[in-house]
């Protein structure tokens, strides 16, 4: 069944081109995303197709069937209500049933009378199904203050309760429906995001996204369409044959326009003669003359970001951490945390939303102090802080007064000094966009100017929080490069796991009440281990033998003063002891591997399952080698 098409839309700010000619169709069953450059106005066009805005020509029609729900990147609700009121706005008789049953279950003594009413009620209209969904939804998305006025939430609280809002009303309207979901994975945490991924992935919904996570996108859409300045690409695929396949596209692209250059050599020739067009001959060679001319002046590919700045000196002490201490009230951050900083340290930082990691991030920059404990900075450390607050200015300003505020010339990698309108550039900002207000620039756009902002003080100690939020793939990939190579200390907190996989060594694991460990690897091998631990622990209580019951009282042998071990446990203790060392070497050799920028994702899958195995097969080792040993 048909759902959707877009026709030739086009779309312009003031006097820049947005998207030209759009067109697309979206069928059942479909699950499609969004691929395109900052700017390119991806979040226009879905409020387009979702009626909130208009294009300046072309047509969206969709089936008088299908229902559209739309999550906004930027959510608004009426300041007047509640969590329980905005999911329950909604006209239908099984939504009115549900919140009425919620609404009684609030209640310290709900009236009895009451709750058999509206029960009788669910009966008559099989609410059941209905009110089972909105708990699991509400539930995964962590709502549980159903009282709490809208007006009070933070960025992070209002996306996932539109995000609740927008799967629950799926739920509640019959027929064909389609969802349009713009950034769905900002502010949510990795159980949050794998939930989703699972409940998006049903055969009966049909989705089109925009999302900047490669892993959601590859395990929820089976279909993609890049935006370019100029045309609308389809791939019938996931995100890894979408780069074979544009790689491929764009080296052809380059080969007709490298053809196109050098016939236009030739054809120049001959124009420069200035022949008079008295043939039909002649005037046809000359009309091909300007199509090749327009054929040969095409860019072979896009600008890419130019990340190549300085970085400062970084001395031998870089920051320690002793015995930290910090709670706000009752509830724990620190609990006598200790970790001394070493040159070329890649963490990344994970944990459910409240648990305290940007708390910790300040702590680290000296933006809050601790309870108790010592912090000790190096002399060298230049920190470049990139929070999730983004670009903060008391009036609007144009793009290049804002640069030029921090200086006037910039200093690269290699030395050379440009000025800030060619650091701009550097930036993918053209001379037209360095004169646009900072307020009209789109999210990926202000996030690349804080970027910018960040990277030319030359830091030797980089702290991302969430960095990945509304940057293109483009963006993204450069990025990844740059901090791949980056020599200096780096901390990533992001609920990305492409990106935290590529770029992270170990991780600091905040689980709460101030406990946090430090993991050896990176997002997949954690997610691994933590699978294994679970399935060893279900494992263990399905077989560990029950104690038997007896009254009687136990004797408590004598304790033998030492046992030699027999001869089999001897050679067993000695195998052990060849075995624990090559399983260590084996898992820092793997460990080094999935560093590699070249590392396909085929080998990458077969490393950390291997890894996994060896982390097991260790635990379980060096347990019997202690029993020996003892």
């Amino acid at each position: 069944m048909h759902y959707l098409s877009v026709e030739n839309l086009t779309k312009s700010f003031i006097d820049k081109a947005l998207f030209q000619d759009v067109t697309f169709h979206v069928s059942r069953g479909d699950k499609i995303a969004l691929v395109a450059k900052n700017g390119s106005g991806k979040t226009t066009l879905m409020r387009i197709i979702a009626g909130k805005d208009v294009p300046d020509s072309g047509k969206v029609w969709i089936h008088k069937d299908v229902r559209v729900c739309y999550l906004d990147q930027e959510p608004q609700f009426d300041s007047n209500r509640n969590v329980l009121e905005t999911i329950f706005d909604h006209p239908n008789p099984v939504v009115d049933a549900v919140k009425q049953y919620e609404l009684i279950l609030e209640e310290e003594n709900p009236d009895e009378h009451k709750l058999q009413e509206i029960m009788n009620k669910m009966d008559e209209l099989n609410a059941w199904q209905f009110e089972n969904k909105v708990k699991q939804i509400l539930n995964a998305l962590k709502i549980t203050d159903m009282h709490q006025n809208t007006q009070t939430l933070s960025g992070g609280q209002k996306k996932r309760l539109s995000l609740a809002k927008t799967l629950l009303d799926i739920e509640f309207e019959a027929g064909h429906k389609m969802l349009l979901l713009d950034e769905p994975t900002n502010h949510l945490d990795f159980e949050m995001i794998e939930w989703l991924e699972n409940f998006l992935s049903a055969d009966n919904i049909t989705l089109l996204l925009v999302t900047h996570d490669r892993y959601f996108l590859d395990n929820v859409c089976n279909k993609i369409i890049e935006l370019t300045e100029t045309e609308t690409i389809p791939y019938n695929g996931d995100y890894e044959y979408f780069l074979e396949t544009k790689a491929e596209r764009e080296s052809a692209a380059g080969a007709t326009i490298d053809k196109a250059r050098n016939l236009l050599r030739k054809e120049l020739e001959w124009m420069r003669k200035q022949p008079k067009a008295r043939t039909t001959k002649s005037k046809s060679r000359i009309d091909a003359f300007y199509d090749l001319e327009k054929k040969a002046s095409q860019k072979k590919q896009d600008q890419e970001l130019e990340l190549n700045m300085k970085m400062s000196r970084l001395g031998g002490k870089i920051l320690e951490l002793k015995k930290v201490y910090k709670a706000f009230g009752d509830r724990q951050i620190l609990k006598g945390f200790d970790y001394t900083f070493k040159r070329g340290d890649r963490i990344g930082i994970i944990g459910p939303n409240g648990v305290g990691k940007t708390t910790f991030l300040n702590i680290l920059l000296g933006l809050d102090k601790p309870d108790s404990g010592k912090i000790n900075h190096g002399e060298t450390v230049v920190f470049g802080y990139f929070d999730q607050k983004g670009i903060e200015i008391k009036e609007d300003k144009r793009v290049i007064e804002y640069v030029r505020e921090f200086a006037d010339n910039f200093t690269l990698a290699d030395g050379t000094k440009v000025s800030a309108s060619q650091f701009l550039q550097l930036f993918q900002f053209t001379p037209e966009q360095q004169f646009t207000f900072i307020s009209k620039l789109s999210g990926g756009e202000k996030k690349r100017l804080q970027l910018l902002t960040i990277l030319f003080r030359s830091p030797n100690f980089l702290i991302l929080d969430e960095p990945t939020n509304d940057l293109d793939l483009l963006t993204l990939q450069t990025l990844e490069n740059f901090l791949e190579n980056y020599p200096g200390c780096l901390i990533v907190v992001s609920h990305d796991r492409y990106f935290m996989d590529k770029l992270v060594e170990h991780l600091f694991v905040f689980e709460g009440n101030g406990i946090v460990s430090d993991f050896p690897g990176n997002y997949t091998l954690y997610r691994f281990y933590k699978n294994q631990e679970s399935k060893n622990k279900i494992n263990y209580e399905i077989t560990a033998p029950q104690a038997e019951v007896n009254d009687k009282p136990v004797e408590t042998p004598k304790q033998e003063s030492k046992r030699k071990l027999s001869y089999k446990k001897k050679l067993e203790f000695e195998k052990l002891e060849k075995e624990i060392p090559c399983l260590e070497i084996e898992r820092d050799e793997i460990n080094h591997k999935l560093t590699q920028p070249d590392l396909g994702f085929d080998e990458m899958q077969k490393l950390t399952k291997r890894i996994g195995e060896i982390a097991v097969a260790l635990e379980e080792k060096e347990m019997r080698w202690l029993e020996l040993s003892e």
